[in-house]
């Protein structure tokens, strides 16, 4: 009798507003996408919409023509305002990663918080609050408004940190701070072991154009090395670098292939300088490398610090005799890279992986949680 008037209570529907086409920017993959069909499975409605469509995302990082960038500007604007307007009535939750637009002041987001009254959701990974001044163009970082940070955090219903760090800055503005590391997926993406048993000894470093600049921190080390111990030093990025190195080789980004060429490296890198906005990276190269089997050699600057026990999955370095000491060791012991490499994992698999975050995750659409 009763079972004639129960009813399924309504699924809870969330809307994600990311920047970037999906599949395309690995920060809002691993922050966001990895974690979408754990959400279906578990009976959540989602819909996912981007500012930047294909083609003008394309333009902004291949060379496209000023018209067409500011086309696909003008192009995301209108979709966000549309969607914003007219459908977001529907949804439980809003889930922001950095920010609903890539310029300008929050205006998306109070009428998100203020007029609609939504949750609102806001994730970032970056120490995004600070204008990255001295590595992109000063009137770019001026149209970013990096000053609407605490204005999200604080209209936010909660806020997600991928570190300390960014928690910290989070909670003056907002007491509902949750940290999720980025993470990987260990059992269907990053699921190889490195084989260390390699006739040449391969160096890598992986990010995006925005970091690529403190790899030229470390060349001096590299060139020591290399006098004495011959290996090839593999750059994975959306650009190439602006120097040349004997023994450099760049590898274009590419989600199909990004597994295939990490597992090139028998060492990953990841340097680092030591200023705040770099305080607030996530680690997230040294959590790619680690996730298979490659030992990690880094600047100990913010969470770093944290991913790398020293010795036992990686080294941390400060100068240049600290890193051409660790790069030594690691090229001469093929030993000490297959057990670092498998002591890295395991950390990965224990706090940096989806798996142990998916949790923490969904608890992000309770009430009161």
């Amino acid at each position: 009798f009763i079972n004639l008037f129960w009813v399924k209570p309504e699924a809870i529907k969330i809307l994600f507003l990311v920047l970037y086409p999906v599949n395309h920017a690995p920060s809002q993959r691993f922050r966001v996408e990895l974690f979408l069909p754990y959400l279906r499975n578990e009976g959540y409605e989602y819909r996912i919409n981007s500012f930047y469509d294909e083609k003008t995302w394309r333009s902004l990082y291949n060379g496209g023509n000023i018209i067409q960038k500011f086309w696909g500007v003008c192009k995301g604007y209108f979709k966000r305002w549309m969607t914003v307007l007219f459908t977001l009535r529907k949804y439980d939750f809003i889930f922001i990663p950095r920010g609903a637009a890539p310029l300008g002041p929050p205006l998306f987001e109070w009428i998100i918080t203020k007029i609609f009254q939504k949750k609102l959701i806001y994730d970032f990974d970056d120490a995004i609050w600070i204008p990255n001044t001295g590595k992109e163009n000063k009137l770019v970082a001026w149209f970013k408004a990096s000053w609407k940070v605490k204005y999200i955090c604080k209209w936010s219903y909660k806020v997600v940190g991928g570190n300390d760090y960014l928690c910290t800055y989070a909670k003056k503005f907002n007491q509902q701070v949750v940290k999720i590391p980025t993470c990987v997926d260990t059992e269907n993406q990053h699921n190889r072991i490195k084989n260390q048993q390699t006739e040449k000894i391969v160096i890598g470093w992986t990010g995006s154009h925005s970091t690529l600049i403190f790899t030229k921190q470390i060349i001096p080390a590299l060139n020591d090395v290399y006098s004495s111990h011959p290996f090839e030093f593999i750059v994975i990025a959306n650009k190439p670098p602006e120097y040349s190195l004997p023994y450099l080789k760049y590898i274009p980004w590419d989600s199909a292939t990004e597994v295939e060429d990490l597992l090139k490296m028998n060492i990953g890198v990841m340097p680092l300088e030591n200023d705040p906005w770099c305080e607030g990276k996530c680690g997230f190269k040294i959590i790619q490398y680690l996730s298979l089997g490659i030992p990690a050699v880094a600047s100990p600057i913010g969470v770093n610090a944290k991913i790398i026990d020293e010795g036992e999955n990686g080294f941390l370095c400060k100068t240049k005799e600290e890193w051409i000491q660790a790069l030594t060791k690691l090229i001469e012991d093929e030993t000490v890279r297959t057990q670092m490499g498998k002591n890295g994992r395991e950390k990965i698999q224990k706090y940096y992986s989806v798996k142990s975050q998916i949790t923490t995750f969904l608890q992000l659409f309770h009430l009161n949680v």
